[in-house]
């Protein structure tokens, strides 16, 4: 089930050693990141932007199931493309954010959904990147059966993070100074 798009075992093993880098690297820098502190520099109107993002990508990731189902794979395939350039942005965001800023603390009556809330999505935030990066490598290969496989898994994990991003933020974003 290849296409011209075919790669050979052993580049398909660097495309995947890439994708582990990635999964790894990302994370420990953000987490590195919240260390660093830019004052001088107002990004406190990146929330709502970077939540609205959240809202979009949960869109057109159901579009994209949508067309799939439809059979319309071009479709799908530049709403996925569209969906990675959209969490790559989030995560640009979200870190312009936070090395410009003082975390917000949660003062709501619901902490008891918020706190859960908030770790699920932060915990599920670092493990949807390496199976949402191979879920679309089996796409890429052409492996449309590997990727179906791991899309049934990716793809809710994925609409969580989304979904829950943009709860998360709505919940908090009357605590922001």
């Amino acid at each position: 089930m290849s296409t011209e798009l075919s790669k050979t075992p052993e580049e398909m093993a660097k495309m995947k050693k890439l994708i582990y880098g990635v999964s790894v690297v990302v994370p420990v820098v953000v987490a590195l990141l919240f260390k660093v502190r830019i004052d001088g520099v107002d990004f406190s109107f990146l929330p709502p932007i970077y939540a609205s993002i959240n809202g979009i990508t949960a869109i057109l990731l159901i579009a994209a199931l949508v067309a799939i189902k439809a059979k319309k794979m071009k479709l799908h395939r530049g709403l996925i493309r569209i969906c990675l350039v959209l969490s790559l942005l989030f995560l640009l965001c979200y870190i312009g954010y936070h090395i410009t800023s003082t975390s917000t603390e949660y003062l709501g009556d619901y902490g008891s959904v918020y706190f859960p809330l908030l770790i699920a999505h932060i915990v599920l935030s670092i493990v949807v990147i390496p199976l949402v990066l191979l879920t679309y490598l089996w796409a890429w290969e052409g492996d449309y059966q590997k990727h179906k496989k791991w899309t049934k898994v990716s793809f809710p994990i994925w609409l969580f993070v989304a979904v829950s991003g943009v709860i998360v933020y709505l919940m908090i974003s009357p605590y922001y100074a």
